[in-house]
């Protein structure tokens, strides 16, 4: 049971070099250093539980306990550092904090042997937390394989990415890499591309999104880097999102773009059988 040290009174001074090092993990650069990644919130900590992901540290703050913190805190196998209320948003990445924030060890995360209706993500270069948090969601919710997160854009592993997948990140395989083993990887596996960009001469609906697919993902701004553009060259696919005439919006969000592609492909491995039946539906959540 996680429980504070009665022994040990709470952290209450801001100066604290706890506290000090806990804001330095919030930048990509301390949290590297150091191997580690920081949790925060209790549904976020109880989905890297279940996938086996331990806290090396907990700090608690009782007082902000929603009702499942308490309980999730209650379950944890190791002892916490108590904070005080004011020591606790210090540290907190968000306006209103539960009251728990774990370390852990960064997840080390083997590349999969896919299935062959398998669907990986990949982003090329994302840099919004917010972004690649919600096509994680998207991608676990979907049935994705895996994603596979290019270039120094948001660290798929940062509080606020795992904040936006709502813990999904911890779900399935995720995997930083450069593009050549990318490149490697989805080659080895037989995947064929499916590259998402505003000129493709397919829409999306129409294009045979079955079998094993990589969907291929590119900033807002500057989308997909030529050479994976290209890379249909070899019997892959560019499918593009059709716009409304007259719209005055020139581009969709890049995670409503992934949820757009990957529930079609979700749709059409349902309807050919080569994919289970849904065990939940979507909906808004908060």
């Amino acid at each position: 049971m996680t429980r504070a040290d009665p022994s040990t009174p709470p952290i209450t001074s801001l100066q604290n070099p706890q506290l000090k090092r806990l804001v330095r993990l919030h930048a990509r650069r301390g949290r590297e250093q150091e191997g580690v990644i920081l949790i925060e919130g209790a549904r976020e900590l109880s989905r890297a539980l279940g996938a086996g992901v331990m806290p090396t540290e907990i700090f608690s703050c009782p007082e902000l306990h929603s009702p499942e913190a308490a309980g999730i805190a209650a379950l944890l196998p190791l002892t916490a550092t108590e904070l005080s209320r004011a020591a606790f948003e210090k540290v907190s990445g968000r306006e209103n904090p539960d009251g728990l924030l774990a370390v852990a060890s960064r997840p080390v995360v083997a590349l999969p042997d896919l299935a062959a209706d398998a669907v990986v993500v990949v982003l090329d270069g994302l840099e919004k937390p917010g972004n690649v948090g919600a096509i994680l969601r998207t991608a676990d919710a979907s049935g994705a394989a895996a994603v596979l997160v290019l270039g120094r854009g948001a660290d798929p592993y940062g509080p606020n990415v795992i904040r936006a997948s709502q813990g999904s990140v911890f779900a399935l395989p995720v995997v930083a890499l450069d593009e050549a083993g990318a490149y490697a990887y989805l080659t080895a596996q037989g995947c064929v591309t499916v590259a998402c960009t505003p000129d493709a001469p397919h829409v999306y609906w129409d294009a045979p999104l079955t079998g094993r697919l990589a969907l291929l993902l590119g900033t807002e701004h500057g989308g997909l880097p030529a050479h994976w553009r290209q890379a249909g060259n070899g019997g892959g696919l560019s499918v593009r999102i059709p716009m409304q005439p007259g719209s005055a919006a020139d581009s969709l969000n890049v995670a409503t773009a992934a949820a757009l592609v990957l529930f079609e492909c979700a749709r059409q491995r349902r309807r050919t059988g080569t994919q289970s039946a849904e065990t939940g539906s979507a909906g808004a959540s908060p």
